[in-house]
């Protein structure tokens, strides 16, 4: 099954892809931002991910992968960072556009908002040892602050739709970390995390989950914003 981890990305960019021309979404349209802020997502998950993967922090399973690799991960990791986060904007958008009160209000956001920092920190500081942890976390606090103190409606809409992408979310990942087949495509070096697993799952991926999606959200509110006259007409 060398084409499963391929298959997944695939899979998971299908149908968002055709749905993005549906006119009441008209996600293509927002192309123009989902890409750049992408790109800037990457230039801090990509180097992340080959230094871990070269000093064994996680890995690969050959037999799940096609064997082409470009700058030391394989080609299915990088379309993982733009596959993924695809389905997942176009599904915060599909809510913000077709559901715009489907969202939390600014009290519930700063409940959600402190009450997840307090964890973070409090993890961070007990396991600043564990790499995966220390990295995901970390990155996860600033993020969170800075979105917070100077976009926090952008968390309104956000906490709440990644709650219900939590779910195919659990599924893929579950996939890739061995529920459901014979081995891991991805593996993890459980002494660099908690060591707690959600099924199959670390819990740190759900945060990294966070921090990807949040990170390209905000970039994309924030491109929007800059070009008004770009943004896609109601």
């Amino acid at each position: 099954m060398w084409h499963l981890y391929l298959l997944l990305d695939v899979a998971s960019l299908s149908v968002p892809l055709l749905f993005s021309f549906h006119p009441k979404l008209k996600f293509y349209k927002l192309w123009k931002y989902f890409f750049p802020a992408t790109f800037i997502m990457m230039a801090f998950f990509i180097p992340w991910d080959i230094i871990f993967t070269q000093n064994g922090i996680w890995g690969f399973n050959e037999k799940y992968l096609s064997g082409i690799q470009l700058g030391n991960l394989p080609v299915e990791e990088w379309l993982f960072f733009v596959c993924i986060p695809y389905a997942c904007l176009f599904t915060i958008y599909a809510f913000k556009d077709l559901l715009p009160k489907f969202s939390f209000s600014n009290k519930t956001t700063a409940i959600v908002y402190f009450s997840l920092q307090t964890i973070l920190i409090a993890t961070l500081l007990y396991f600043y040892d564990r790499w995966y942890t220390a990295v995901n976390f970390g990155y996860a606090i600033v993020l969170l602050a800075l979105v917070f103190n100077f976009k926090r409606e952008t968390l309104n809409t956000f906490f709440p739709v990644f709650l219900i992408l939590l779910v195919p979310f659990f599924i893929v990942n579950g996939l890739l970390t061995g529920s459901w087949i014979d081995e891991q495509v991805v593996w993890y070096n459980n002494s660099e995390n908690l060591g707690i697993r959600i099924g199959t799952v670390p819990v740190e991926d759900s945060i990294y989950a966070l921090s990807m999606l949040l990170t390209i959200f905000v970039l994309m509110e924030k491109f929007k914003e800059k070009y008004p006259s770009q943004s896609v007409e109601s």
